[in-house]
């Protein structure tokens, strides 16, 4: 039995299978739907439910307020329909969609940034061009793995795609990655997804909080709100445990010497010694620089733990929740824990 989902600006109804999400449902009947995290805690598929009834799995507060849920918003990725339904959505006007690719690539380059994560690079063999927003993500596949998701943080002008892959584990892909990917290899890249872009039209100030390899898409925000050339102050936080997990400082040293409007501030949690850098968690690091955000956009990515305090102390501070795109780096592990809490739903 399967219940049937009218999407607005979209064409056809989408048959959602009982205990199906109406996310999963979407994506798989190539619907480009607005999605993130896929588990509830990023806000990324927040819609708005026309008629029918659906049940919510569980989900982040951070991702879907009360408030808002009162108001007749549901997440798609947590929304299991019981009945026919019609749904929609948000932000037709800041969420961009490009066309969905299904490409092969090739790897050109890969270096170790730090003990646990590589830099790799990718060029396009076949199925582009790929056009998609600073900010979002891709699936790759490795040889003999299962698909995984990874922030670009090349610029979209640029040819060749770049990756920031850390270890999570002694398997999977980032295990592949580390111990046996080589230049050569072909890998399957699939999107672009994601909603947690550069916003173009803004105008205002920028702070973009990293957590690790989060580095990754706000590298790619950064340059490109720089390239834009508008001009407005742009910071960059950078949170890692110990100098050893800190990478690309030289890039962003050489991006503050030409744009006079741009600091990147690194920022340690556990440093190993003496150190003249700042230390703490990098949110209060931020927390200590602005007195306020108005007119104020925040990127954040990383562990979810920093992006949730991160966009929690943004809120306290007086910044709009539609200011906030946040992306929480979930490892498979955690993606599984969060599937299992929900009674099986992904």
């Amino acid at each position: 039995m399967a219940f049937k989902v009218a999407i607005r600006r979209h064409g056809d109804p989408v048959e959602v299978e009982i205990g199906q999400t109406i996310l999963e449902a979407a994506l798989a009947a190539g619907v480009p739907y607005p999605h993130g995290c896929r588990s509830g805690n990023c806000g990324a598929c927040k819609s708005r439910l026309h008629a029918g009834e659906v049940e919510m799995a569980p989900y982040s507060e951070f991702a879907l307020t009360p408030a808002e849920a009162g108001e007749g918003l549901v997440l798609a990725c947590r929304a299991v329909p019981w009945s026919d339904a019609e749904i929609e959505w948000l932000d037709p006007n800041e969420t961009v969609v490009h066309p969905l690719r299904f490409m092969t690539c090739r790897v050109v380059a890969i270096e170790d940034m730090t003990h646990d994560i590589k830099r790799i690079r990718l060029g396009i063999v076949s199925g582009g061009p790929f056009a998609f927003s600073a900010g979002q993500y891709a699936a790759l596949t490795f040889e003999g793995q299962k698909p995984r998701d990874y922030s670009m943080a090349n610029r979209p002008d640029q040819p060749e795609l770049e990756f920031h892959i850390r270890r999570t584990g002694t398997g999977g892909a980032s295990h592949f990655v580390a111990e046996r990917l080589k230049t050569g290899d072909l890998v399957r890249v699939e999107g672009p997804y994601g909603s947690s872009h550069l916003r173009a039209n803004h105008a205002g100030p920028i702070v973009a909080i990293a957590g690790g390899s989060g580095l990754a898409p706000m590298k790619s925000i950064v340059e490109e709100a720089l390239a834009l050339g508008r001009g407005q102050p742009v910071a960059l936080y950078f949170g890692a445990r110990a100098e050893r997990d800190l990478y690309l400082e030289d890039h962003f040293a050489r991006l503050a010497a030409l744009h006079a409007n741009f600091r990147f501030v690194p920022v340690l949690s556990e440093p190993r010694g003496p150190t003249s850098r700042r230390t703490g968690f990098v949110h209060e690091a931020v927390a200590a620089d602005y007195a306020d955000f108005d007119g104020m956009k925040a990127y954040i990515a990383g562990p979810p733990p920093m992006v949730e305090a991160a966009a929690r102390l943004l809120q306290e501070r007086g910044m709009r929740h539609q200011d906030i795109h946040a992306d929480a780096f979930y490892t498979e592990a955690e993606k599984t824990s969060l599937a299992g809490a929900s009674g099986g739903v992904p």
